[in-house]
């Protein structure tokens, strides 16, 4: 039986990945099923859902600006404005089940849903719970999460561990190491450090890089560097003639698969859904968790696989003095490399999207 279902949030990558697997995930249980998606105006789901060939309606609305509170003052009237715009999108649309997977338009949503009667499933994916997500938990029918203890901010009877929805595509490196150190113009038999700084890219893992690039040059390892394209063009002018040959620099990866196959130790920041992906790829990994984030998530999430010996962790405030020796030594302890790739790769979980999508099923059949 084909179902009807909305799907709101974005405003990230993190966010915005996790929705579009569950969508497909439903596809792929009856491509008759309907979905449709909410986003905030201005936001990049608006561009990234209908790539992935979904339909989405834009609401106008904003998070709150904790640097410069002045600019706060239309978030009230945002707030109602997109509150009745999602009424209207909810009675036009008339969906089974509506899910949120956190983001500006997330709340807005699940909030006239469950008013209107609509069961809805909140998908938490970071280990630390927003106020959002908080709000609109306590009257969800379920609440999807990728960490245990979130009995903390939500009803336990509601909260179900499924893992984060991942990009099946990023995380199928299987047998895939030859081709991929090929693609990337690197050796076949030395250490590959990858660093992940995000699509924008990571200033404090730029400039760890960078103050040892001489180190790099001298040592048997090579790098694949994503330093983003907010850095790329100024790093170029920079480093002209300075790139050491076995220090691969570019703005994005538009092969992922490929770059975690190369990889044989990751340093990335601690967004939920690339630690998920890191879990399931089962490569050590050095997390730098981002200090510019609500509520410091990142670290919360970094602290839960180091907790489990699955991850190390650098401070960002000592990254530019500490993350490239800590690499380099990390490769000297291969019982060490071996026990973290094993911890990691037990907290992956792979098929998240379905998990979800039959939880999805099971409540509209319910209604």
């Amino acid at each position: 039986m084909a179902i009807r279902v909305i799907i709101s949030g974005g405003g990230t990558g993190g966010h915005i990945f996790p929705a579009i697997s569950i969508a497909n995930a439903l596809k792929t249980i009856d491509p008759a099923n309907e979905i449709l998606f909410v986003g905030a105006n201005g936001r990049m789901e608006m561009d990234k859902v209908p790539a992935a060939g979904y339909s989405i309606v834009g609401l106008d609305i904003q998070g709150i600006n904790r640097k410069q509170l002045w600019k706060n003052i239309l978030l009230p009237f945002k707030l109602m404005k997109s509150l009745s715009k999602a009424k209207k999108v909810i009675r036009d649309f008339k969906p089974d089940v509506a899910v949120g997977v956190g983001g500006f338009a997330s709340g807005p949503l699940l909030m006239m849903a469950n008013k209107l009667g609509v069961p809805t499933v909140v998908q938490e994916q970071n280990s630390y719970a927003g106020v959002t997500n908080k709000k609109v938990g306590a009257k969800a029918a379920k609440i999807c999460v990728a960490y245990e203890g979130m009995e903390q901010f939500f009803p336990a009877d509601k909260v179900l561990l499924t893992g984060n929805p991942i990009r099946r595509e990023s995380v199928a490196i299987e047998g895939k190491r030859t081709e991929a150190l090929a693609f990337f113009g690197l050796e076949q038999h030395k250490k590959t450090i990858l660093i992940l700084g995000g699509s924008l890219g990571a200033r404090t893992l730029n400039e760890s890089v960078v103050a040892y690039l001489e180190t790099l040059a001298k040592d048997e390892v090579q790098v694949i560097w994503q330093c983003g394209s907010f850095y790329i063009d100024s790093l170029r002018r920079d480093l002209e003639g300075k790139l050491p040959e076995n220090v691969k620099m570019m703005a994005f990866l538009q092969k992922m698969d490929y770059a975690y196959a190369a990889a044989d130790l990751i340093i990335s920041r601690a967004g939920a859904g690339t630690i998920s992906e890191l879990c399931v790829v089962g490569k050590p990994v050095i997390l730098v968790p981002s200090p510019n984030v609500a509520e410091d998530h990142q670290t919360k999430n970094a602290m839960a696989l180091v907790n489990k010996h699955a991850a190390l962790l650098v401070k960002d405030v000592d990254a530019i003095k500490t993350l490239i020796p800590t690499a380099l030594d990390l490769f000297k302890n291969p019982d060490q490399v071996a026990q973290l790739s094993e911890n990691i790769k037990s907290l992956g979980k792979l098929n998240a999207d379905i998990q979800i999508a039959e939880l999805v099923y099971k409540l509209a059949n319910k209604k």
